[in-house]
């Protein structure tokens, strides 16, 4: 048979084009010659079934691979197309491919005849869909997702059409909080269901959300159809759904938190009011007991100097001597329980101030000793003291540091049996200070151990109360201790003892300076002292006048605050001992009184006065005060101050 090459020339020139226009398609394309066989592929077939094309050209489309194109599908489309001249679109085939896996693609076949004779052939373009099926499967999987928190969120969600801000959509909640029907949401703006108080805040929130493309009210009122009224949480944001932009609100229902939190206001309020009547509950209280307490140490003080006085005459009375020391321990110990009563609020609410100086450790110590001496000695226990031989020196608050030691060891005496062993060392490490008391006393239970330095801990809690203390004082020290920047740490074993650590970082010595005047030259030589007594206690007037006298001065009394200028001015006192909490005047507006007489600019006055807070000091300053002791007074003190006042004065 002969060919015509004109005929030839044309197909192979077809062919040609057919194969240039196959190269640069992107997805994968193969020419099938009628038999099925592979006429070409493009470079995207070898590329994503990742074959040759010496393993895919002139070879059977179902032998391809190992058979992976003997896909029923195909076997089942492919023919037709021949036969029938009819064109596939977009059959969607599923099959897993050895190496590339699982795929989803849309094949589009076509007869095609180069030359219009009956050399057929099939185009046949893959386009894989798979990438596009995993989206629209994730798309329908969140859209499900979202529907089905839409329906069953506890709280409102309302969509609102971004350009028009009326409500295209509610969930369930919505309808349920707001009593309207699904329908009756559709179409509606926002304050048309009971969302702001009108049309204008409704408008104005709107354009906010427009602006910003966020608006959150934390408590905003909503009124139900029925007229029920709630608070809500509002929380709205725009975002784009489907090429277009829709706003979503979400409403929680706050109500109930929003009454909890005013209850716990109004709770956080009582408590703050119930703190303070507390502390002027103790204040008075403190006060109230401190005024019996101090005519009952000067009564002591009194009998204890005719008893000595009558020793000295020959006439012994041990048991006058005995109650007077008794008296006056138990009163000292009544006036620390009330002075821990006071510290329980300063603890909690930090109101604790120092006054910091440089302290030498070893003063301090000797004054704490002192203060203790009458609970060792009646307890008969051995106090064994240990001081370096150079003094170490600290920052501190002297008054508040030798409180710490006396807090120390009047615990190491009350839980100690009567014969015990205290231990007080102070000793230098490096650049720390430490303190050790340490006892033999009944030592401390391991379950109370951790919370030893808590309020109101105590071990041992017997019903006899033998050791006493209201479980303030070690948790006083170890406040006090942490403000000086040190620390405290306890070690004990039950019917071991206890030893308790104090480490307070040390300071250089100051420079010293000698004193203008020695103790001799402050003691008056001259003249007795006028001392003016004021008090509206008459125990109070009478036992400490008396004692004034026994001291060597002159005394008058008055026991109102009406009286006490009158009195002062026709006996131009040299002391004033001034009640604060005076009938009629207080003695603050006294001292002030007093202090505009020029008759009475020399005259010292003291404060003599049941309320010892840091305040009271502050305002008895203001007033004009020269000094201020707290009741029971110690006499010691008041002797010192009479001491120091200039014998110049008395005339």
């Amino acid at each position: 048979m002969t060919v015509n090459p004109d005929k030839r020339t044309s197909e192979q020139h077809a062919l040609a084009l057919a194969e240039n226009i196959i190269a640069t398609l992107r997805e994968p394309f193969v020419v099938l010659d009628k038999s099925l066989r592979v006429r070409m592929a493009n470079a995207a077939f070898f590329r994503d079934f990742h074959v040759s094309k010496a393993e895919t050209e002139g070879r059977f489309i179902y032998d391809l691979g190992n058979g992976q194109w003997d896909i029923p599908q195909l076997r089942a489309l492919l023919p037709q197309v021949i036969t029938n001249s009819h064109p596939v679109e977009d059959f969607e085939v599923e099959h897993a491919f050895p190496a590339i896996g699982r795929r989803s693609m849309l094949l589009n076949a076509r007869r095609f005849s180069p030359d219009g004779d009956d050399a057929e052939s099939i185009l046949l373009a893959i386009e894989d869909n798979t990438d596009h099926k995993q989206a629209e499967g994730a798309m329908q999987d969140s859209e499900l997702r979202y529907r089905r928190l839409f329906q069953t969120a506890k709280d409102g969600i309302l969509i609102l059409d971004f350009d028009t801000g009326r409500v295209i959509d509610a969930n369930p909640f919505m309808t349920t909080l707001l009593d309207y029907a699904h329908d009756e949401f559709v179409g509606k703006e926002l304050w048309e269901i009971g969302l702001f108080r009108d049309i204008k805040q409704s408008q104005a929130a709107y354009q906010e959300l427009k602006t910003k493309g966020y608006v959150r009210y934390e408590n905003l009122p909503l009124e139900s159809r029925s007229g029920h009224k709630v608070e809500v949480e509002f929380v709205s944001n725009v975002y784009m759904e489907s090429h277009h932009q829709v706003v979503q609100c979400n409403i929680r229902d706050i109500t109930e938190r929003s009454r909890l939190q005013r209850l716990t206001h109004e709770q956080a309020l009582a408590l703050a009011d119930l703190d303070r009547r507390k502390d002027e509950f103790l204040a008075m209280l403190s006060h109230e007991l401190r005024n019996p307490l101090a005519p009952i140490l000067n009564a002591a003080l009194l009998l204890r100097l005719h008893s000595n006085r009558n020793r000295l005459h020959g006439i012994e009375d041990p048991v006058l001597h005995q109650s007077a020391g008794i008296i006056e321990r138990q009163v000292g110990q009544l006036a620390r329980i009330v002075d821990e009563l006071l510290e329980v609020s300063r603890i909690t609410t930090g109101r604790i101030q120092l006054h910091l100086a440089p302290v030498a450790i070893g003063v301090v110590v000797d004054n704490a000793v002192a203060t203790v001496r009458s609970v060792i000695d009646q307890r008969k226990h051995e106090l064994t003291v240990s001081l370096p031989t150079e003094a170490i020196w600290v920052h501190a608050d002297s008054g508040r540091l030798e409180q710490v030691l006396v807090n120390l060891l009047t615990n190491a005496a009350k839980y100690t049996d009567q014969g015990g062993h205290v231990w007080l060392t102070i000793q230098q490490e490096g650049d720390e200070a430490v303190l050790r008391v340490r006892d033999t006393g009944v030592g401390i239970a391991p379950e109370v151990l951790p919370r030893i330095f808590d309020l109101f801990t105590q071990g041992n809690r017997a019903l006899d109360r033998s050791q006493g203390g209201l479980g303030i004082g070690l948790a006083l020290v170890q406040r006090l201790v942490e403000m000086h920047d040190g620390t405290v740490a306890v070690s004990s074993a039950p019917g071991k003892g206890s030893e308790f650590v104090v480490r307070l970082p040390v300071v250089s010595p100051p420079q010293l300076h000698a004193s203008a005047t020695s103790n001799e030259e402050a003691r008056p030589n001259g003249p007795s002292l006028r001392v003016l007594v004021v008090d509206d206690n008459v125990d109070m007037v009478t036992t400490l006048a008396m004692l004034v006298k026994e001291s060597g001065h002159d005394v008058r009394t008055a026991y109102d605050g009406s009286t006490v200028l009158e009195a002062a001015l026709d006996y131009r006192p040299n002391v004033v001992l001034l009640d604060i909490g005076l009938p009629g005047l207080d003695g603050f507006e006294v001292a002030k009184r007093l202090r505009q007489q020029p008759a009475l600019q020399n005259a010292v006055l003291v404060a003599m006065t049941g309320y010892g807070h840091e305040s009271d000091l502050l305002r008895s300053k203001e007033a004009g005060f020269d000094h201020h002791l707290v009741k029971p007074t110690d006499f010691v003190k008041l002797l010192t101050i009479l001491a120091t006042v200039s014998a110049s004065t008395a005339r």
